[in-house]
């Protein structure tokens, strides 16, 4: 079930809403790291349902700054622990 929402808001992010999210969390991010993120989540997403995580995390981590590859650990293991109890 959680599968199913958070594919439909995968369909319905814009890079727009991930400038947003950043600056809401006083997270500076590059033009270009703005683009690998949105790039991954809306091509990708079907490798990190399918437990290939951590080959997109490493090739994520050759695409930005090390400041921003620990910030995407923290909110990737943030947000997978709140689907893994279903508090989404």
């Amino acid at each position: 079930m959680n599968q199913f929402f958070i594919l439909n808001y995968i369909k319905k992010l814009t890079k727009n809403d991930i400038v947003n999210f950043v600056s809401k969390q006083n997270i500076s991010l590059r033009d270009d790291e703005i683009d690998v993120i949105y790039s991954y989540i809306k091509t990708r997403y079907s490798d990190f349902f399918a437990g290939r995580e951590k080959e997109l995390l490493l090739e994520i981590k050759e695409q930005v700054s090390s400041s921003t590859y620990l910030k995407i650990l923290e909110y990737y293991q943030l947000y997978l622990e709140k689907v893994k109890n279903k508090k989404l």
